[in-house]
């Protein structure tokens, strides 16, 4: 389902660049072509795809050609070589009338600095795109007035943008973008100019905006914590545009694929990013249909266990039973295992970070179950597990964890 396909791209800045190419090919460094041809490469080689409806991330430091690539996305930078695929047409052969169509109908853009005209109100800067598209006064005052509520800025639509905050003039240029309703948001350091705290706060809107509209976002930034929380692919690009890593954040975080990439996200907190669904495993799991007291007994003694999950013939969790309890049944010569369930254990959701689990691990008497929102049992997070994800990758030289202040932290659970 790719919406977007980058084949083989460059991009190089300066005379006849098109001779950098066949000495790219041959290994030569950045620095190197620059001395012998004059030619800076911003992008090299890059081939992959962007799925519809994904939020796609592409970052790296400065110089590593993260806003070229997005420039050359709508063309107001036209490529070197290679071809941009968008719905199966290469953009890079278009002609003005196509791209001019193709950015005023197919993708919309959020700048760093939010690009509004300071003459205009709010709403006159929303509905500005589709102004110069002749839409009709009255259709696209509504289309403005739908963008602004849809990005909480309803009542400020007669402001002047020198009366907004940062946050709220970021607003309005996400509203223009999302006026004439593209299916390709690009949003090049979107929210890199706002102070830390609206930063997060607009990161999290996106998020939200994202749930309800399903637009196709890539997303430009240099900020890898920022990467990590709204992408579902991340592109690392290094030095001389070269694509490092495609992944999802999990993916990146666990197993870079070079030094760089993996200097890259060292001192990134992976517990933050590793959810519950990556680290379950099995667990001892009884069928409450067909099994009594002696499968229960057997299964915890082949797996050491003093507990055992129940569910249904579904998979639905119905609760845990003790050994104990087992036992006591078997004596009865009852067989009903759902007579004898308990509920004395957490539960959680794949998508959950394990950053979330650590206080439950450190007190609950039994793993962390995983279920789905139709509580449907996927496996068990065990307190080993998730300690070794916290220490995963921590140098012996570092500061270790010290649990016991985590225990202090987290005194709440100790009561439940």
């Amino acid at each position: 389902m790719a919406l977007v396909e980058v084949k083989d791209l460059y991009k190089i800045f300066g005379t006849n660049p098109k001779r950098a190419i066949p000495l790219i090919k041959e290994g030569k460094s950045k620095q190197e072509i620059k001395k012998k041809t004059g030619c800076t490469i911003a992008i090299n080689d890059a081939t992959f795809e962007i799925h519809r409806k994904e939020t796609f991330v592409v970052m790296g430091l400065s110089g590593s050609g993260k806003s070229t690539f997005i420039r050359c996305l709508n063309r107001l930078v036209k490529p070197t070589a290679g071809q941009i695929l968008i719905d199966g047409k290469d953009i890079v052969k278009m002609g003005s009338d196509e791209l001019r169509e193709l950015r005023r109908y197919k993708m919309s853009m959020v700048f760093q600095h939010f690009g509004l005209l300071p003459h205009r109100n709010v709403i006159n800067n929303v509905e500005f795109g589709l102004e110069l598209g002749g839409m009709k006064k009255t259709e696209r005052r509504e289309k403005a007035m739908e963008a602004i509520t849809l990005v909480g800025l309803e009542g400020f639509e007669f402001s002047m943008p020198n009366e907004l905050s940062g946050g709220m003039q970021q607003r309005v240029g996400l509203a223009r973008a999302l006026a004439n309703d593209a299916e390709i948001l690009l949003m090049d350091e979107a929210f890199s100019a706002l102070d830390p705290l609206i930063r997060a706060q607009m990161q999290d809107e996106l998020l939200d905006l994202q749930d309800k509209m399903h637009k196709t976002i890539i997303f430009i930034t240099h900020d890898l914590d920022e990467a990590l929380k709204i992408g579902d692919r991340i592109a690392i690009l290094g030095p001389g545009g070269r694509v490092r890593q495609i992944g999802v954040p999990e993916e990146i975080l666990s197993n870079p694929a070079d030094k760089y990439v993996k200097e890259f996200v060292q001192n990134v907190d992976r517990t933050k990013i590793i959810t519950a669904g990556s680290i379950k495993h099995s667990g001892p799991v009884l069928n409450s249909i067909k099994d009594g007291p002696k499968a229960a007994l057997h299964l915890m003694e082949t797996q050491s266990k003093s507990y055992a999950y129940l569910v249904d013939s579904q998979r639905s969790l119905k609760g845990i039973i003790h050994i104990e309890d087992v036992i006591e049944l078997k004596k009865k010569k009852e067989n009903d295992l759902s007579t004898i369930v308990r509920h004395d254990f957490f539960t959680t959701t794949p998508d959950t970070a394990i950053s979330d689990l650590l206080g439950t691990a450190l007190h609950t008497k039994y793993p962390i179950v995983v279920i789905n929102e139709d509580n449907k049992f996927l496996g068990i997070v065990s307190r080993e597990m998730i300690i070794a994800e916290v220490n995963e990758g921590v140098d012996e030289s570092d500061t270790p964890t010290v649990f016991s202040e985590i225990l202090e932290e987290t005194e709440v659970f100790q009561n439940e």
